[in-house]
């Protein structure tokens, strides 16, 4: 009976260290699961050319950083005339920062779009913890290329407040 119920005990406290939970005790979302789940927040509202619903997505700090949000939202509104079929996350990394206790995290990622015309190739940065900077939690940046076209340097070198339009 000790031995099973130490075995039990034992089954219980691996269970506990390999399931996570977020600060709200909820479980945690993996960077692969977010990426995802914001992609399909800004697919829906591509499709749906719904600026209000696209606006909500990025950071006070995106848009306040912004240069012309609003013609933007509209030029990337433009460029997605053909119906998009599917998407695929195409390469993700994150960062984490901690200081006096407060955190920020954020991930990088590209995703392939398919349309009846085009390909385009989305790199998103979302911050999406920052108990540091409250009004940067949220999308800081949306870059739209079409597929085709090379990139123009790191992330850190390409980086810049709302949408970025090539």
């Amino acid at each position: 009976m000790r031995k099973k119920l130490t075995i039990l005990l034992l089954l219980l406290m691996g269970l506990l260290l390999l399931s996570s939970c977020d600060e709200n005790g909820g479980m945690a979302m993996s960077d692969e699961q977010r990426a995802d789940a914001r992609m399909e927040q800004i697919i829906l509202a591509i499709k749906e050319k719904d600026k209000e619903a696209l606006k909500s997505l990025f950071s006070k700090k995106a848009l306040d950083e912004s240069i012309d949000f609003e013609n933007d939202v509209d030029t990337l509104f433009g460029l997605f005339q053909a119906d998009i079929d599917t998407w695929e996350r195409d390469g993700i990394a994150g960062s984490e920062s901690i200081r006096s206790g407060k955190k920020s995290s954020m991930i990088r990622y590209a995703i392939n779009v398919n349309t009846d015309k085009e390909v385009y190739r989305l790199f998103v940065i979302d911050y999406y913890t920052d108990t540091i900077d409250p009004d940067n939690q949220g999308v800081y940046m949306l870059e739209v290329r079409l597929a085709e076209s090379p990139n123009t340097g790191s992330w850190q070198e390409r980086m810049r407040a709302g949408l970025y339009l090539h």
